[in-house]
């Protein structure tokens, strides 16, 4: 047994690993076994998430300490892999990561034991139509913790699977924006207070532009941290063209436009919104206004000779 037993990114992708098990189209599973690996996934991001914070919030103490100087990297050794049991891990996470639910993650787990070691002919009396969105809420709130994506997780191919499971509950939404702020909030506190680990603290530190470099843009308040962020958009919902006269023979024609707002981001805390439902949950504006050039929006006007 050695540190890296506990190293967060070994467990991120043994959980990346189950997660193909258990979405893998390739390889025809019974819900029920489906369910079963991404259970198993669900344990190792709540200990990715975790780890990352210090590995010593998932290594079980022992009477002479040893599991706790090999996570802490401290020494080297031999002997059994332990870490706590899946109900601290999410009751620590319920704490450190909200809105985690301890009990929708411990319901998970509950069944899994019983259909895994028990007599349970089924994992979940829950249809999987009902299982799947109530899985992913708590997943996506550990990928967030960890700073990572959905893509990252399950594959640019996956995500909309995800996000249509995420998207059938409004409360998924409500979720996502307090996970994403709350973490923002977190990580910014953390680093101002010089808690970050030195390796997420250099991440953190490293000049980021988060813009995506959309159409039209505006400057608008954060909502995690109340520095000036960036609503970006391509959509123009309006355009009105306006004059102003400069002189008996110049004039500035411009064109205003109201642009639907598509992307947030704030540089001073790394947060990311994506997408007008996750803007207008978060109380932003869903449109801002811009301006474009007038050539842009007017057609010529052709003849019919």
């Amino acid at each position: 047994m050695t540190a890296s037993d506990y190293d967060e990114e070994a467990l991120w992708l043994k959980a990346k690993l189950f997660l193909n098990h258990a979405m893998d189209d390739a390889e025809p599973r019974a819900f029920d076994e489906r369910a079963l690996w991404a259970s198993l996934a669900l344990e190792l991001l709540a200990k990715a998430a975790l780890a990352r914070v210090s590995p010593l919030l998932i290594a079980s103490p022992t009477e002479d300490g040893s599991n706790l100087l090999i996570a802490s990297g401290l020494v080297e050794g031999e002997g059994r892999f332990t870490s706590v049991k899946a109900h601290t891990l999410y009751s620590r996470c319920h704490k450190a990561f909200r809105p985690f639910s301890e009990k929708d993650a411990q319901q998970i787990t509950w069944a899994r034991n019983a259909y895994l070691h028990g007599g349970a002919a089924s994992f979940s009396p829950i249809p999987p139509a009902a299982w799947w969105p109530r899985y992913w809420a708590q997943s996506v709130i550990l990928v967030n913790a960890q700073d990572k994506t959905l893509e990252e997780l399950v594959g640019l191919d996956r995500v909309p699977i995800v996000e249509g499971h995420l998207a059938q509950n409004k409360k998924n939404l409500e979720h996502r924006v307090e996970m994403l702020i709350g973490r923002a909030k977190q990580r910014l506190a953390q680093f101002r207070a010089g808690n970050l680990p030195a390796r997420i603290a250099k991440e953190f530190t490293n000049p980021t532009d988060l813009t995506i470099s959309l159409g039209h843009s505006a400057s608008e308040a954060c909502p995690a941290c109340g520095s000036s962020g960036w609503l970006e958009g391509d959509t123009v919902e309006s355009s009105e063209i306006r004059a102003e006269r400069l002189s008996e023979d110049d004039y500035d024609v411009w064109v205003d436009l109201t642009v639907i707002s598509d992307y947030f981001s704030c540089e001073t805390c790394r947060l990311v919104l994506s997408g007008t439902e996750l803007i207008e949950a978060a109380c932003l504006p869903t449109y801002f206004s811009g301006q474009g050039d007038y050539s842009d929006y007017v057609q010529e006007d052709y003849g019919n000779d």
